[in-house]
């Protein structure tokens, strides 16, 4: 099931879609059980760079990149279902928190730092 280069979120929603229903898995995907998925995926991925510095960590990234490509597509997929039983809209949701994260993060005040905006001055 290879994707083409550059293909949108729509036809990616639609693969998914499909490989779920082949297969009658959409009983099973409710949000809660999708909610679980993204965060046992996401364990994996993190599993990956366990105990590593931030150098190792991307030295790692660079040399495994199939099997990190994996992790993060299998947290893609479950995150895009979900959006899409949900009926949300991933890519204006995205925006929309973007947006959101721009008030609450002005470049003259978080330029560099890690401070939450709550505490920033």
């Amino acid at each position: 099931m290879s994707m083409a280069k550059g293909a949108g979120m729509q036809e990616t929603t639609a693969r998914i879609r499909k490989f779920r229903d082949e297969r009658d898995w959409k009983k099973f995907h409710d949000p809660k059980n999708l909610a679980a998925s993204i965060s046992i995926e996401a364990g994996e991925l993190l599993e990956l760079f366990q105990w590593m510095t931030g150098d190792e960590a991307t030295r790692f990234a660079a040399e495994h990149r199939e099997r990190v490509s994996e992790e993060i597509a299998d947290v893609a997929i479950y995150l895009i279902e979900l959006a899409d039983i949900t009926g949300i809209d991933l890519a204006q949701a995205i925006d929309a928190k973007l947006e959101k994260n721009a008030a609450k993060y002005p470049v003259e005040k978080s330029r560099g730092v890690w401070t939450k905006y709550t505490d920033l001055k």
